[in-house]
C-alpha cells in the first residue's frame, strides 16, 4: 500500500514539474476565475501553486490572485447586475431584509465569513456588491480574510499530497477540515446567512 501511495505522489509531482510555466500559469489563471465560477476547485489550484513555487511565492501568488478575483466578481456585478437586481428585489420583502442586514454586517463578521474555507465566498462577492457595503469595508474584509483561507489551503493541499507517502498526515488533515466545516456552519448559524 505504501508503494501505491508513494507512486501517485510521485507521478502527481512530475505532472506538476513537468509543465514548469504552464501548469502554475494555468493554475493561477483558473484561482483569478475561482472568484467569478464557484465551480472551480480553489485549494486544487492553490495546491498547484504551492508546489510549483514553494511555500512564500506561492502564498503570495494566491494571495494577490484570490484578492484580485474577488474584487473584481464585486466590481463586475456592481456595475453590470446591481441596478438591475435591486428593482426585482424592492417586490419581494424578505430579499430587501436579507440587504439590509449585509449592509449592516460588522467587519469583523465579514473578515470571519470570508476567513472560513467552507464559506461560499463567490455568494459573499455577489452579495456585498449588489447590497449598498461599502467598497472600502469589502476590500479590507477581503485582504484580511484571504490571508487565512490561503494558509489553510495551501497547508492542506500540500499535507495531502504529502500524506500519500506519510498516511498519517490524512488524520490531522481530517480533524482540520472537520473543524474548519464546524466553524462554518456554526458561523453561517449565528450570522443568519444561508
Amino acid at each position: 500500500m505504501g508503494s501505491i501511495l508513494n507512486n501517485i505522489y510521485n507521478y502527481l509531482i512530475e505532472i506538476i514539474n513537468s509543465s514548469v510555466i504552464y501548469g502554475p500559469l494555468f493554475a493561477c489563471l483558473l484561482i483569478f476565475l475561482e472568484s467569478i465560477l464557484p465551480v472551480l476547485p480553489l485549494f486544487v489550484f492553490i495546491t498547484i501553486i504551492f508546489i510549483a513555487y514553494g511555500y512564500t511565492y506561492g502564498f503570495i501568488i494566491s494571495y494577490i490572485l484570490t484578492c484580485l478575483g474577488c474584487l473584481f466578481s464585486f466590481f463586475l456585478c456592481r456595475t453590470l447586475l446591481k441596478s438591475f437586481v435591486r428593482k426585482k428585489l424592492r417586490k419581494i420583502d424578505k430579499l430587501d431584509t436579507l440587504m439590509l442586514k449585509i449592509d449592516k454586517i460588522k467587519l469583523s463578521n465579514l473578515v470571519l465569513l470570508l476567513a472560513i474555507p467552507f464559506t461560499p465566498a463567490f455568494v459573499i462577492n455577489i452579495a456585498a456588491s449588489l447590497s449598498e457595503m461599502n467598497f472600502k469595508k469589502f476590500c479590507i474584509a477581503i485582504f484580511i480574510s484571504k490571508i487565512f483561507l490561503i494558509f489553510f489551503w495551501g497547508f492542506i493541499g500540500t499535507s495531502l499530497l504529502e500524506s500519500l507517502k506519510n498516511p498519517k498526515i490524512v488524520i490531522v488533515i481530517l480533524i482540520m477540515l472537520l473543524i474548519a466545516y464546524l466553524l462554518s456552519r456554526f458561523v453561517t448559524k449565528k450570522l443568519d446567512i444561508e
